[in-house]
């Protein structure tokens, strides 16, 4: 199947768009220049109707696709019963949502927030509040990795391992100190009687599609427990059966004292959260402490829950685990044809192909042929497509990518 046009749409609708918006969006985003107006399982369509191929999935936010019946059928029907009340009073739809994310995280406690950023906030509000519960110090430090990201609010971007994003807005908030994924020295080197907590994207997306080691992992564990500080797992990108467990570190078997989750948690519907054990819950956050005004709110909540609810009857993760060695061999088999591309990486539905030279140009060339896809740094193209993906849907895209490839190699 190749992109198509629909003849019947309204000729340059999109370009009219996009030059509205220029005019009143804040340009925070190097944005395509493509409206998109609607979507269909795999495929996204734009408001000119020219169809796209979609292995970007809103930044591995929607599992099952576009247009889900089954999913939207349960947001129509919360909506008409009700979108919003307050923190102040419980909802039905929160206590489902956490008593289903509790049985498959493993997690003891959850707080519901509005995107993976703001969970990460929490995540590190509970850790330095608990060591502040045990020594009363003020001067607490946290570990976090080199090339992670955690997000662009101020507390996010303190742990977000990249400098380029953290500049233009220091100094940051907290005493933040960097290790190097994979390498446990660095870790050592950075732990000091002030470290409260180490956190870490088990697989690091936007920092070049790195899985950590099941010996890191371990390792890590081990010393947060002869220290005495608290590991936190940023599952916001890697979670949700992306890397084919439910959530990245069970597969290991490294479990975290406090977890974050979001994208695919609400399939579209902005909702996050962070969990932790039994133990952290009880002497860190009180009330008062922390809070939000959407976090959980019914209609969020209710999307949480049938996300979860179709994760187990259409078996999701099963699914991931059944197509990633096909998706794999098929991506080894790209970069054995193109010695330009220097190393395939990534877990599960969460890939990489790491080149020897920018792809910015190959992605737009992509895109012109109908393919979406998203980068991981200038020079890694990162595939994140819904989990619902078939063998037939990763042929199509190595059909589009293939000659893109050739034709940057042919310059």
């Amino acid at each position: 199947m190749t992109a198509d046009r629909n003849t019947d749409a309204e000729t340059g609708k999109m370009a009219a768009l996009i030059e509205e918006a220029e005019k009143d969006l804040l340009h925070t985003y190097n944005r395509y220049q493509i409206v998109l107006d609607r979507g269909e399982g795999m495929y996204l369509f734009d408001t000119d109707g020219k169809r796209y191929l979609d292995f970007m999935a809103g930044i591995a936010v929607f599992a099952f696709g576009y247009g889900d019946r089954d999913f939207n059928d349960a947001l129509k029907a919360q909506i008409d019963r009700i979108i919003h009340t307050s923190n102040y009073f419980y909802n039905e739809p929160a206590i489902c949502a956490a008593k289903h994310l509790k049985q498959v995280s493993g997690m003891d406690r959850v707080f519901f927030t509005n995107s993976g950023a703001e969970s990460v906030e929490g995540a590190l509000k509970a850790a330095v509040k608990h060591a502040y519960l045990k020594d009363g110090r003020h001067d607490h430090e946290i570990i976090a990795m080199e090339h992670s990201f955690h997000g662009r609010t101020y507390g996010a971007l303190s742990v977000t391992g990249n400098e380029k994003y953290r500049d233009p807005f220091g100094p940051m908030p907290g005493d933040v100190k960097f290790a190097r994924i994979n390498d446990i020295d660095s870790v050592k080197a950075c732990i000091s009687d002030k470290t409260c907590a180490l956190i870490m994207e088990v697989v690091q997306g936007e920092g070049g599609v790195i899985p950590a080691t099941s010996e890191f992992l371990r390792e890590v564990r081990s010393l947060a427990d002869e220290r005495g500080f608290l590991l936190i797992f940023d599952e916001v990108q890697c979670g949700m059966g992306r890397t084919g467990s439910m959530y990245a570190w069970q597969k290991y078997g490294v479990k975290p004292d406090i977890m974050t989750t979001a994208k695919a948690l609400g399939c579209g519907v902005p909702v996050g959260a962070f969990l932790m054990t039994e133990q952290v819950a009880g002497s860190s956050l009180a009330a008062g402490d922390h809070g939000t005004t959407y976090g959980g709110n019914p209609l969020a909540a209710a999307a949480v829950c049938k996300v979860l609810d179709l994760y187990e009857e259409r078996h999701i993760v099963e699914h991931v685990q059944e197509i990633s060695p096909y998706f794999e061999s098929r991506l080894d088999e790209l970069k054995a044809e193109f010695p330009g591309i220097i190393d395939r990486r990534g877990a599960g539905l969460m890939q990489g192909l790491v080149f020897d030279r920018p792809v910015k140009g190959i992605i737009a060339d992509a895109m012109d042929h109908g393919l979406i896809l998203i980068n991981a740094g200038s020079d890694i193209i990162r595939f994140v497509p819904p989990l619902i993906v078939s063998r037939e849907n990763i042929d199509e895209m190595l059909r589009i990518l293939r000659p893109c490839i050739e034709k940057e190699y042919s310059r």
